[in-house]
């Protein structure tokens, strides 16, 4: 805050918690089921930013995962969930199952285009994200109805129904979807049978005796922001084992060998979730921005760019050649000489407009009968038998002086004003000029209406050197309460140069 260090701190930004829901899917041995057939998964998290790319999220995902083959089998000698109820060898079954698994996650998040050059912010956000998951999870599989009775002779009549008895002795796979069908017609919804495990990784205090492993998981995801707290997530999770991992997360580990001579499968089994979800940003927006991968880092220096807070920048400076305070640029006539009163144009003041600049100008105010003049700017005016009494009073134009609230100051504008006058009085020597300030409305009005006429006395006075005794002093009058009229005496007019203020203690 005392800009004693070039970089900001990092703001004050809001925790992201999150629910979501999708397809959870074991990649395995058996094909998986669809959502709309019991494939689901639904989660939660908490997220928290350590910069404007990288996060950390802690997340626990809940799910049921099943699937069903479509061809049958009869290696399952050594697969204990079958090999009790069927004969291996002779017996086809389709290995089904169904998986209920807890998952909790600790994830790395990067963001990936929170950083803009062009524009603000953006709306849509892209991420990837790495970490460890803790499983547990508990596989069933479906070999008995409801009796207790198997379904071998089920399982016979629909492979004879789809097989290809005379050339392969196997189910095509475009009938892949009626085997299915049928099989679920033909089986309840019960997953009766533990399906084969490794009991060394059994955790009876882990939901229940859940076999526990750990595996990493990666993915990607996008977030489509809806507001300051609210944001839509898409976002696809691949678990993949560590290590040996496990091959029995879809019940079934063995080849299709030869019947009596089954291997294991040299592939294990992963995870992959795809979920929708919707999060909300914890914290109040008046001392927290949002969370830090939706801000652009380039915020702060490109306000600074634009409006500058810190940077210390020198005043503008125009080049001046001849110093009459109208820079190069502008000034309509450059070379003027030093000393000599211009307008806004850097041209010499030229009060009577007769061609002749007033610092060369002998007859200052020549009147436009007189005109044209000659190169010393005097003009040619024939006397008429009046001449000698002619009063020339009429020639001090009328003026208003215009003044801030309250200030008694005369501005550039008023001296440029009080400039022409004093030429004319000058042109008219025995002319006297009225001053009247308006203002009665308070006390501080009137005091304020003294100060502003003295104040054009002293400055024409002592800048413009027209003697004070010149000048008629009125005050109080009624107007507007910021001007002050100026206009020739009338012939005889007569009255005080000098006024006492009404009231010296409100005296600017």
């Amino acid at each position: 805050m005392a800009n004693q260090y070039a970089f900001p701190s990092k703001p004050r930004n809001m925790w992201e918690v999150g629910v979501k829901f999708g397809q959870l899917n074991v990649s395995g041995d058996v094909p998986a089921e669809m959502l709309w057939r019991g494939s689901w998964g639904l989660g939660v998290h908490v997220r928290k930013s350590i910069g404007y790319v990288f996060s950390v999220r802690a997340d626990y995902n809940y799910g049921n995962a099943k699937g069903l083959q479509w061809q049958p089998s009869q290696g399952y000698v050594y697969n204990s969930a079958w090999n009790t109820t069927y004969n291996p060898g002779s017996d086809k079954v389709f290995y089904n199952y169904r998986t209920e698994l807890h998952q909790l996650n600790l994830d790395l998040v990067a963001s990936t285009n929170n950083i803009r050059f062009h524009r603000a912010k953006t709306g849509i956000s892209f991420y990837g994200f790495f970490g460890l998951s803790g499983i547990a999870y508990q596989t069933w599989v479906n070999t008995k109805d409801a009796s207790g009775n198997s379904y071998a002779q089920k399982f016979e009549q629909i492979y004879q129904q789809y097989a290809n008895v005379t050339a392969t002795h196997q189910i095509e796979y475009s009938q892949r979807n009626k085997v299915r069908k049928d099989l679920r017609d033909a089986m309840d919804n019960t997953y009766e049978t533990d399906a084969e495990n490794t009991q060394k990784n059994r955790r009876p205090g882990i939901f229940g005796r859940k076999t526990f492993l750990l595996y990493g998981s990666m993915g990607l995801g996008t977030q489509i922001r809806l507001s300051t707290h609210w944001n839509v997530a898409i976002e696809d999770r691949l678990t993949i084992p560590l290590g040996g991992g496990s091959d029995l997360l879809d019940g079934q580990r063995w080849a299709e060998q030869t019947p009596g001579f089954p291997v294991m499968t040299q592939s294990t089994d992963a995870l992959n979730f795809f979920s929708v979800g919707l999060n909300y940003n914890i914290g109040r927006k008046s001392r927290n921005v949002e969370p830090l991968y939706w801000m652009n880092p380039l915020d702060y220096a490109y306000t600074e760019i634009n409006t500058p807070r810190h940077m210390m920048l020198p005043d503008p400076v125009l080049a001046d050649a001849d110093g009459d305070g109208i820079a190069d640029q502008l000034d309509k006539c450059p070379g003027t000489p030093a000393g000599v009163a211009v307008d806004a144009h850097g041209c010499p003041m030229d009060t009577d407009g007769d061609g002749v600049p007033d610092y060369m100008d002998k007859q200052l105010i020549t009147p436009t009968e007189c005109q044209p003049v000659d190169a010393d700017g005097v003009g040619n005016c024939p006397c008429n038998p009046k001449c000698g009494t002619l009063q020339t009073c009429a020639n001090i134009p009328a003026a208003s002086i215009s003044f801030g609230n309250n200030a008694s100051n005369i501005n550039s504008a008023a001296q440029s004003q009080l400039a022409v006058l004093a030429a004319h009085m000058q042109a008219n020597p025995t002319c006297k000029v009225v001053v009247i300030g308006n203002g009665n409305g308070s006390k501080v009005q009137q005091q304020r209406s003294w100060d502003r006429v003295n104040a054009i006395i002293e400055y024409m006075s002592e800048k413009n050197g027209v003697d004070r005794g010149r000048f008629i002093f009125q005050y109080g009058q009624a107007g507007d309460a910021n001007t002050v009229m100026i206009r020739a005496a009338a012939q005889d007019e007569e009255g005080p140069m000098n006024v006492p203020p009404p009231f010296p203690n409100l005296k600017k």
